[in-house]
């Protein structure tokens, strides 16, 4: 692995990190135990909407162990936890925003809404005690479904009387209603995409640490982006100065978007822990990560897609209805929004698109981003009508797409987004390929013999990556910036430390920017140490999400590197008696162009820390160099997915037989760990579409609410997936021309699965079926249908 020959981009080098988690060594959270460590229980509401008359703690006070007691008065004059990214409803109004407190005092507004907090000297006392901790509620009618909450007769938030947020609109309607107007065949579904728990395998955790020596704070926490919950929670919600609060987010078992979030747990401790006087640690059992984890998706759908006589899409009509729970998350407004409609082009040169969101409080745990945010709700809109359109107007599904594809980059979409580069029909094709097209038709002849019914489905998804720019973003409503931080710091012998804002929880970070920064330096692999996730030694960064890692925070590096080139090269100048201009860098080598005259990196590198005879008034001592990179657009992976399924019409199975996913993302740095990320995300979408299905009752009982009840995809739910990443088409503006990969599995999956099922079902007239297609709401449609 060690070999310094360049050229580690595009190799499927294994994975550095790997060795410490199969050998026990990672540290998490909970592996984290400070001297004097304490331990923190949250009292939950057992309602989902109920005004808290009284709380009475004192048989807990009472109780053994127990240090201390805080409820929401307590936190009265603490500020609530902020929201991101400010959306405006259609008529300009901002969007209502109720204080999301820390701790609730006046009413609970979900099951599992933070109503106490009890601090003891074991874990096992603190859990006794909040069990003494006696809250007297009046209940009160909940509100829990997502297209009714607009017209229930309950509010939520006191400002929100209709429970309506915001209601935004994109595109252009006037010219919209104008296509569908001359319309040849206009086509109509109506669908839920639905509420998933994100369930990553590490439970959310926190420890906070302070120090009465100097009057600071250490937070170890499982977060995607640590610098952003500091800047968060020392700012709007304690006020505590920032330079004294440092947070530390080491190894994390999965996120998913869950932990990107700055939620009430980790900020109630810190705020205790100077009150205490002692660590305090909490570690979400997986019971509580159901009920207080953000969720994803759960929108309610109705599209609509205009045709002309010869099969080419003129416009789309979109009206969601989109839950955010009870309270804003730190980018739950933009989710149905930003990273939602504006993807409603997908890859589809429809001249006219407009679409409506009306986002609502509802009293369910808060909804945010998971796993593709936005993005796979747009797929699945976008995806199951024109698939449904093929099936209406008798024309093959793949043929329809290739008619209508975007052929010529860059392009403006009509919800405002610009495609740099991209090759729709060549993702298709080899799909196509890989996955036997042509033998489609022997195989379902081959179902029917034994009874069962065959569909297959298409799915030709794009996204958008690595939110961007910064200022575009804050004209649409984000209140923090976009960029990322690289640092490179070089050692005297020549080995290179980096140190990047991007945070890696099951990426592979410290294998693919090792292998990016090797390459360009032309040392090896394991010459280069990736830190990350520690507010104390890290610039400022913005963390992990939205697939931006390698593109946005890899191309921080790069530019901190090209920044150590320049350096090295004045360096090697004055070691080899020539011009700056003269020096060429390549494989670890600063050489005089058109000699042999050379200088390998590491003799650069200890020039630098040993300088003598260096010219001080032109060069400084030292190697160290750093960046930020601020994207001046998204990138925009893309790809087909074509699935194959069986379905047993007396049980009600459904069975994957085939699922083929051909992806663009641009220049791949890691084959195997992007394969990896392919897969991953796949089973995700294959667990939202038939197994999994986050489900409330009408009192706002969360139902599902443990592995006995919430299906979670297992190996024997999959079938062997065929990923091919086709030779991609570069991102133009950044210089790695790498695109995100990392949810584009799940953004594709859904509804190449459902576009399968009901392909299989078409001809008993069954459009659609709700997700996910259990055995039981399969049998029900059949049965529906039959009837």
């Amino acid at each position: 692995m060690n070999d310094p020959t360049p050229g580690f981009i595009g190799k499927s080098v294994e994975r550095k990190e790997d060795y410490r988690f199969l050998t026990g060594q990672g540290q998490y959270t909970d592996d984290i135990t400070q001297p004097n460590q304490s331990y923190a229980v949250f009292v939950r509401s057992p309602h989902a909407h109920a005004t808290i008359r009284g709380i009475d703690t004192k048989a807990a006070m009472d109780s053994p162990g127990v240090l201390a007691i805080y409820t929401g008065k307590d936190f009265e004059s603490v500020g609530g936890l902020p929201c991101g990214w400010l959306i405006n409803s259609i008529d300009g109004t901002p969007m209502k925003e109720p204080k999301h407190a820390v701790l609730t005092a006046d009413k609970a507004r979900y099951v599992g809404d933070h109503v106490a907090l009890v601090i003891a000297e074991t874990l096992a006392q603190a859990k006794a005690a909040a069990a003494l901790v006696d809250v007297d509620y009046d209940v009160l009618p909940a509100v829990v479904d997502t297209a009714g909450a607009a017209k229930h007769k309950t509010a939520v938030h006191d400002i929100a009387a209709d429970n309506v947020c915001y209601t935004w609109g994109c595109g252009d309607k006037a010219a919209t209603d104008a296509a569908f107007a001359k319309a040849a065949h206009v086509t109509t579904l109506e669908f839920v995409n639905n509420r998933l728990v994100p369930n990553a395998i590490e439970p959310r955790a926190a420890n906070a640490v302070y120090n009465r020596g100097d009057d600071s704070y250490t937070l170890y926490t499982t977060s995607q982006n640590p610098h952003v919950a500091r800047l968060l929670m020392t700012a709007f919600v304690l006020g505590l100065p920032e330079h004294k609060v440092r947070v530390v987010a080491p190894d994390v078992g999965g996120g998913f978007g869950s932990k990107i979030y700055l939620y009430a747990e980790e900020t109630a401790l810190v705020w205790a822990s100077k009150r205490v006087g002692r660590p305090i640690k909490w570690v979400a059992e997986r019971s509580e990560a159901f009920l207080s984890d953000a969720h994803g998706r759960d929108h309610v759908t109705k599209a609509e897609l205009a045709l002309d006589k010869d099969n080419k899409f003129i416009g789309l009509r979109v009206h969601t209805t989109a839950n955010l729970g009870a309270y804003l998350s730190t980018f739950s407004s933009c989710i149905p929004t930003i990273l939602y409609a504006t993807l409603l082009a997908g890859q589809y040169a429809t001249p006219a698109i407009y679409a409506e969101v009306q986002a609502v409080f509802t009293n369910t745990a808060p909804v945010d981003a998971y796993r593709g945010a936005g993005r796979p709700e747009a797929t699945y809109v976008v995806e199951r009508i024109v698939e449904t359109a093929a099936r209406e107007l008798k024309v093959d599904p793949a043929e329809l797409r290739r008619k209508n594809f975007i052929r010529s980059f860059p392009y403006a979409t009509p919800v405002g987004l610009t495609y740099d580069t991209g090759d729709y029909e060549a993702t298709l094709a080899k799909a196509q390929e890989v996955s036997d097209i042509k033998g489609y038709a022997a195989r379902k002849a081959a179902s029917e013999k034994n009874g069962l019914l065959r569909g297959m489905g298409y799915a030709c998804y794009i996204e958008a990556c690595g939110i961007a720019p910064s200022n575009i973003a804050g004209a649409l409503g984000a209140r923090a910036g976009l960029f990322e931080a690289g640092e490179v710091r070089v050692h005297p012998t020549g080995k290179v430390t980096i140190f990047t804002g991007s945070h890696s929880h099951g990426q592979g970070h410290e294998t693919t920017f090792a292998q990016v920064v090797a390459d360009k330096l032309g040392i090896g692999i394991d010459d280069v140490d990736i830190q990350h996730g520690d507010t104390g030694k890290i610039l400022f960064g913005m963390g992990t999400y939205g697939s931006r890692s390698l593109a946005v925070g890899g191309t921080a590096i790069i530019k901190a590197v090209d920044k150590i080139v320049a350096k090295g090269k004045k360096i090697a100048a004055h070691l080899l008696e020539a011009s700056d201009s003269d020096i060429e860098f390549t494989n670890g080598e600063f050489r005089v162009a058109g000699t042999d005259r050379k200088k390998t990196f590491a003799e650069v590198a200890l020039t630098a820390y040993v300088p003598h005879n260096f010219p001080l008034d032109k060069l400084e001592p030292g190697l160290n160099e750093n960046a930020f990179y601020d994207p001046t657009n998204f990138t925009y992976p893309a790809g087909s997915y074509i699935c194959e399924v069986e379905i047993d019409p007396g049980t009600g199975a459904v069975r994957i037989d085939r699922f083929t996913a051909s992806d663009d993302f641009g220049n791949v740095i890691n084959p195997m760990i992007v394969e990896g990320q392919v897969h991953g995300g796949i089973a995700q979408g294959i667990g939202q579409a038939l197994l999994e299905g986050c489900q409330y009752n009408e009192d706002g009982q969360l139902v599902t609410g443990s592995f006995m009840d919430y299906a979670m995809p297992r190996a024997d739910d999959l079938p062997n997936l065929q990923v091919d990443t086709v030779k991609g088409t570069p991102c133009t503006h950044n210089p790695l021309g790498v695109k995100g990969c990392g949810e584009a599995g799940a953004i594709g999956s859904p509804a190449a699965v459902m576009n399968a099922v009901t392909d299989a079902l078409w001809h008993l007239g069954i459009r659609d079926v709700p997700m996910p297609v259990s055995p039981y709401n399969m049998w029900k449609t059949l049965q529906g249908a039959r009837a």
